[in-house]
């Protein structure tokens, strides 16, 4: 599909919303590309707007045997609300068009929730929160309750962790048994840099020792391990990583420590052992799926029996708060597929299960070899979500947390659900943006909150070597951010 456009006003916001109509569509900007569909829009008076308090502009599309071509103008009052006005004419053209609603409406960030979030901070009702969505920004009613029964969990449950003096950690242990086929985190298989781990361990350990000297006067309130498969180390190295921690950090105020042991076959009991003898409360085992057939395609090299097993033995050593990732819209997987591997997980009664939108990344196997996975089915939609969600909620778990990605099946979200008392803190810190937080390892963000709603961030570097050799210099910029001096 063609994508021309003739300014770069609202660019970001066009291609977002096109993306959720037409997912894994590649966009060219050429104007004398072959022919086909395209989409084309101009604005008339972006240099005078503001003097007539409208802005003019025209929207042209052809998609498939339906061609149509619109003049609008919205009210232009500042670029905000011009841009939302905007962003609901697009939208509706595009519906008419393609026969499409978008479930989320005009939003096409990652973090809805903060909508309602902020209007109950205003006082708002519930009723002016579900119009507003609704309404002003096209959102489904049923995903509009959903953010706004999400956002009053996350309020409620975010006065146990946030203060000026608070922080939370991330540790970040980008090595994997294998890349999953879907898979753009920072993640390397563990035999090619198997070799340089206890280099990593060693960075790992400079970086705890800036954040215990500098954050001494604050409170430490989660602990995130995640990667990669943090279990993937050896079960020696686990144990000194975790008590370096705990010889290094005070852990008088920590209110959750959460280590993803994810991957089945990264697990054994002298791992899990290890996890258990230090103060862990929250692991994850992820399954993704419960097919095997998908497991396999996938790159899973586990088995579904493993997932059973490595859970009972999670359970037998005294894990009392599990969570278990499911992904929606794996290549050939129908909603009778997810329906059993749902069944299957709520007979294990895990108190956490995150439910995630398959969102096909740049960088991805899925994406980069994406020819050869043509002829596979990747879809989600609300009734397969409706689904998972009724079965959860059966269960005694409710959603909690959500975002959203780019190029997700059916431009639908991802959900956190959890069992009243057991859901993972870190994830609402990090979603809401509310917390400082202290990001460990290659490929970590570290995230500094400011007075006002400003928030900076100091990236390490992704690549494991360059980590290693420059640990200094990803020391130099967390000081940077959080303003100390070394």
């Amino acid at each position: 599909m063609r994508l021309l456009l003739k300014s770069t006003l609202f660019e970001h916001d066009i291609r977002g919303l096109l993306m959720a109509y037409f997912p894994w569509t590649r966009f060219d900007t050429e104007e004398d590309a072959e022919e086909g569909d395209f989409v084309r829009i101009s604005f008339d008076n972006e240099a005078a707007m503001q003097e007539d308090g409208l802005l003019y502009g025209t929207m042209t599309a052809c998609i498939g045997e339906n061609e149509r071509e619109e003049n609008f103008s919205v009210p232009y009052t500042d670029l905000k609300s011009a841009r939302n006005a905007f962003k609901k004419e697009f939208c509706r053209m595009m519906s008419e068009m393609t026969g499409k609603t978008l479930p989320w409406g005009t939003l096409s960030g990652v973090r809805p929730v903060k909508i309602p979030m902020e209007l109950l901070e205003k006082g708002c009702t519930d009723g002016e929160i579900l119009r507003h969505l609704e309404s002003d920004l096209l959102v489904s009613p049923e995903k509009a309750a959903l953010s706004l029964e999400i956002a009053v969990r996350e309020r409620s449950l975010m006065q146990r962790c946030i203060g000026e003096d608070t922080y939370s950690l991330y540790l970040g242990i980008p090595f994997c048994p294998t890349t999953c086929l879907y898979c753009s985190f920072t993640s390397y298989p563990l035999s090619r840099y198997g070799k340089r781990l206890e280099e990593y361990l060693a960075s790992l350990f400079k970086e705890i020792d800036f954040a215990a000297e500098h954050f001494r006067e604050k409170r430490l309130r989660t602990i995130y391990f995640g990667g990669g498969t943090p279990t993937t180390l050896p079960a020696e190295m686990m144990d000194r990583l975790l008590s370096y921690i705990e010889s290094r950090l005070s852990l008088d105020d920590l209110l959750e420590w959460t280590v993803e042991a994810g991957r089945p076959d990264s697990i054994d009991r002298e791992k899990l052992q290890v996890l258990k003898n230090h103060p862990v409360t929250r692991i994850s085992i992820n399954p993704q799926t419960m097919k095997q057939e998908t497991l396999d395609l996938i790159g899973r090299r586990h088995t579904v029996e493993d997932v059973r097993e490595a859970y009972a033995l999670a359970r037998a050593l005294g894990f009392d708060n599990i969570n278990m990732d499911l992904i929606l819209g794996l290549p050939g997987e129908t909603e009778e597929d997810i329906g059993r591997t749902l069944e299957e997980i709520t007979l294990l009664c895990p108190e956490n299960v995150t439910l995630h939108s398959l969102a096909v990344k740049r960088s991805s196997r899925l994406n980069l070899m994406k020819e050869k996975y043509q002829g596979f089915r990747m879809e989600n939609s609300e009734t397969i979500m409706r689904m998972c969600s009724e079965k959860l909620r059966s269960a005694g778990l409710l959603p909690y947390y959500l975002y959203r990605q780019k190029n997700m099946a059916g431009n639908l979200e991802n959900t956190g659900f959890a069992k009243p008392g057991t859901e993972g803190l870190y994830n609402i810190m990090t979603m809401e943006e509310c917390q400082d937080i202290v990001a460990l390892g290659a490929g970590a963000v570290s995230r500094r909150n400011f007075p006002g709603g400003r928030i900076e961030r100091s990236d390490n570097v992704k690549d494991i070597d360059r980590y290693i050799d420059g640990i200094d210099e990803m020391i130099r910029r967390k000081a940077e951010l959080f303003n100390w001096l070394l």
